[in-house]
């Protein structure tokens, strides 16, 4: 594993976290952080199978040490919940509640969650929204690899750079046919709708491939640009539309972006601000002194079982303060947010070592990868 991702696995998570608990309303971004990351991670992987692996090797190899990774944890989180709700509802607790993760169940098991959140038929429920970008990142794991095989090594560049492009287009089509009011059968916020469809976040992965071979000029200067000009366009953007910026922590890019043409090109920078911070991290070993901090790498490592169990236990944990403690919302919020993490990381850190890392273990038995070393982490 290189140095420093894993703590930034770790930071992406508390980014989600720290929206779910009303602390971060920026900490949504985390979402693209972990699409940046996945889209450099799994793209150095399939750039240097290519070179080693036969074709049909190279895709059964992939998919099947995909699915020991992904699979294992997502699906007894699925039925895991599906038995609480099942308690929960003969005892008619939260009946309704309990009733609508079950209905919306069957899009979560095919991995077409996402689809369903950008319809007019969805609701949140805190045991399953959340698996809207889970079906994101499974829906990029069955077409990317099929772009790398395809496409040769002198046109890389040129695919990565038409993806990256390609988003943007893909976000103003998107908003275009949502906005139009034509089709009466999708969400009625058309900035929602951008957010959870899978092409509008091609341009994330893409950021994340390109800087697996080619080099980013200047990279920390820019950094240094982007933070201060992230936030400057963020938070004016907000003061031109609304006469006033109401939550400083969203810096300007409060879920879901929309006014201000936001949902085209607020993705793009932030996607591009931390495609410069993974790239100073992996090439200039910024901050990976601080970033491989055991605790910080620990929760980085099992920061897939965070991300499953997290949102769920932001709902039990405010059951916990706000019914039985009877302690008003407001009052509450850092004893849930406390609760919260002291629920997720216990259970994050058991399924990973009875559930995960088993399963983890099996990848080299039966989808061995040659040269030996190469992994797919």
């Amino acid at each position: 594993m290189i140095p420093g991702l894993d703590g930034l696995r770790a930071i992406a998570f508390l980014f989600v976290l720290g929206v779910h608990t009303d602390y971060f309303l920026f900490g949504w971004t985390g979402v693209l952080l972990f699409f940046v990351l996945s889209g450099f991670l799994i793209t150095d992987i399939l750039l240097r199978m290519k070179e080693t692996l036969a074709p049909q090797a190279f895709f059964y190899k992939f998919y099947g040490r995909r699915i020991l990774r992904i699979f294992p944890l997502y699906y007894f989180y699925l039925f895991l919940m599906l038995g609480v709700t099942a308690i929960f509802i003969a005892f008619e607790y939260r009946y309704n509640y309990m009733l609508l993760y079950q209905e919306q169940l069957p899009y979560g098991l095919l991995y077409i969650y996402n689809f369903f959140h950008a319809g007019a038929q969805y609701a949140e429920s805190r045991f399953l929204t959340h698996f809207w970008s889970l079906s994101v990142e499974e829906q990029f794991y069955i077409v990317w690899p099929l772009v790398i095989f395809l496409t040769p090594r002198e046109k890389l560049k040129t695919v990565f750079l038409a993806a990256i492009l390609a988003g943007p287009l893909f976000r103003t089509l998107t908003g275009f046919i949502y906005n139009s009011g034509i089709f009466p059968f999708l969400y009625p916020n058309a900035a929602v709708g951008v957010y959870v469809l899978p092409f509008s976040h091609i341009d994330a992965f893409a950021m994340g491939a390109y800087i697996t071979r080619f080099e980013i000029p200047k990279a920390r200067l820019q950094l240094i640009v982007m933070a201060i000009l992230l936030p400057a366009l963020g938070l004016g953007a907000e003061y031109l539309l609304r006469g006033q910026v109401e939550f400083v922590s969203s810096l300007g890019y409060q879920y879901p972006l929309g006014n201000g043409l936001r949902h085209i090109w607020g993705y793009t920078l932030i996607d591009y601000t931390f495609l410069l911070v993974i790239y100073c991290v992996v090439r200039e070993k910024m901050w990976v002194n601080w970033l491989e901090w055991p605790v910080l790498r620990y929760l980085g490592k099992i920061s897939y079982g965070l991300y499953v169990y997290h949102f769920a236990m932001t709902w039990f944990a405010s059951r916990i303060v706000n019914d039985l403690l009877e302690i008003p919302f407001g009052e509450g919020k850092p004893l849930v947010l406390l609760v919260t993490f002291a629920l997720t990381v216990p259970l994050a850190a058991l399924t990973y070592r009875w559930i995960e890392m088993p399963l983890l273990n099996l990848k080299d038995r039966y989808f061995s990868l040659k040269p030996a070393g190469l992994k797919i982490s």
